[in-house]
């Protein structure tokens, strides 16, 4: 790590500046990087919709309209995320004005790892509980809904797709290959609910959906949450691997899959913490650009980075807590807090290493550190996340102007998340990136999946 070698196999004890200017070299991604990857990342784009089986997916949703806001009806949404699943009633109200009735559950981790049949047996137990607490009773005819799955899936019609691979932290057995809507039909049935999937979605194409409902210059979606992808409109003439019927508006939302982007490791600025955190996870060399931007990886870079400082004796005295010893302890989360602490002796930094991670008497100048170290994997990471806005805003020949929604907790409520993804846009795209509007997509998936269930209807 150290550019001064000789200085790390001594007991010579290395200057906080020294420590923070190598940290700079490995995780400040500057412009001409940037642009390098935005190159790279469209050429990726257009492999994908040239051919099956291309790194980045770029899977047909088969949705081929987007709304006019002018949609009216109730619809039942499912959605399912890294972390919890979401039942909704999603009210279309015309006039773009949008009313949302949920209950949310948390997956038990369990679930997560069992059989396929676990998992949406309580994905059909949670649909149960809400229709009761929500006294709607389902008639003779079928109940329909949209189903977000926030999973990479081979699509094959409008309310069909196959399941590729589980992403964060899922991997149950029984199901890769396999329809997810006739799974969780099945366990519908199993039930003895008359509840039916009219429409499988994308998290990704539901954000885009949903907001564009409000703002129909709205062209992309994209997650910045617990994982990442998105999705954006393309012309039907671009996607060469198409097969089916055009669609009569010209157009189909690609669900980009981003998250695999650059499996080859030939592009992204990866670091050793980086490839250490990719070989202890449930999927070595899958997803590698969802690895250094989204949530669920964030902090565990940053551990990494801790304990080789920790190991150098240039963190914490050399001192490594029972709790820093475990995978994933230092949780995104706290980045977020660490972030916020502006006080002069970084005291809220203080309270998340000394009572939440065990670390007896941080020094101001261990604290500072840290602090610096979460900032740099932040701000690489939003930096990151701009490369491949600014990709799909490029490929759509877009420079004058468009929407992007963004949805999740990363982008949410990561201090300064959006505002370092439009400064890393200036850079890319210069005063363009002025017409480039961030918007932020609020339970865009939920509320997306009623309203493509409401076109499919």
């Amino acid at each position: 790590m150290f550019k001064n070698t000789r200085q790390a196999k001594t007991n010579t004890i290395i200057s906080e500046d020294e420590i923070l200017a190598d940290m700079e070299d490995l995780f400040v991604v500057g412009p001409t990087k940037l642009k390098e990857i935005v190159k790279h990342f469209v050429g990726e784009l257009q492999k994908g919709l040239d051919h099956e089986g291309a790194t980045v997916a770029m899977l047909p949703s088969f949705v081929t309209n987007r709304p006019t806001g002018k949609e009216t009806g109730s619809y039942l949404a499912l959605d399912l995320g890294g972390t919890n699943f979401r039942v909704c009633e999603v009210y279309l109200e015309g006039q773009s004005s949008v009313r949302l009735r949920q209950k949310k559950f948390t997956i038990p981790e369990e679930c997560k790892n069992a059989d396929g049949v676990v998992l949406f047996d309580f994905l059909a137990s949670s649909v149960e509980s809400f229709l009761k607490d929500s006294g709607v009773v389902p008639s003779e005819k079928e109940l329909e809904l949209g189903f977000t799955f926030s999973f990479p899936v081979n699509q094959t019609a409008l309310n069909a797709g196959n399941l590729l691979v589980w992403t964060k932290g899922f991997n149950c057995g029984n199901t890769e290959g396999k329809d997810v809507v006739e799974m969780l039909n099945q366990a519908f049935v199993r039930k003895g609910l008359k509840v039916k999937v009219a429409a499988l979605v994308n998290d990704t194409v539901g954000t885009l959906m949903s907001h564009a409902y409000n703002d129909p210059q709205t062209l992309v979606g994209v997650i910045l949450g617990t994982g990442t992808n998105a999705a954006y409109v393309e012309k039907i003439e671009n996607i060469k691997k198409w097969k089916g019927a055009t669609p009569a508006s010209g157009e189909m939302i690609i669900n980009c899959e981003w998250g695999a982007y650059d499996e080859e490791k030939a592009m992204l600025p990866l670091t050793q913490y980086d490839n250490k955190l990719d070989a202890e996870s449930q999927n070595p060399g899958q997803h590698i650009y969802e690895k250094m931007i989204s949530g669920m990886y964030l902090g565990e870079i940053c551990r990494n980075v801790f304990l080789d400082l920790i190991e150098k004796k240039c963190l914490f005295n050399g001192y490594l807590s029972e709790e820093l010893k475990k995978q994933n302890s230092f949780e995104t989360a706290f980045m977020s807090r660490i972030e916020r602490d502006y006080s002069a002796d970084l005291s809220d930094t203080k309270i998340v290493l000394q009572d939440l991670l065990g670390v007896p008497n941080t020094t101001a100048r261990d604290r500072r550190i840290v602090r610096r170290i979460v900032e740099l994997v932040g701000i690489r990471a939003a930096r990151l996340s701009a490369c491949c806005i600014a990709g799909l805003v490029t490929q759509m020949k877009k420079l004058d102007g468009c929407t992007v929604a963004i949805d999740g907790s990363v982008f949410e409520h990561y201090p300064h998340f959006g505002n370092r993804i439009q400064d890393a846009l200036r850079e890319l795209l210069g005063i363009f990136a002025e017409n480039i509007t961030l918007a932020l997509g609020k339970d865009g998936s939920g509320i997306g999946a009623g309203v493509i269930a409401a076109l499919a209807n």
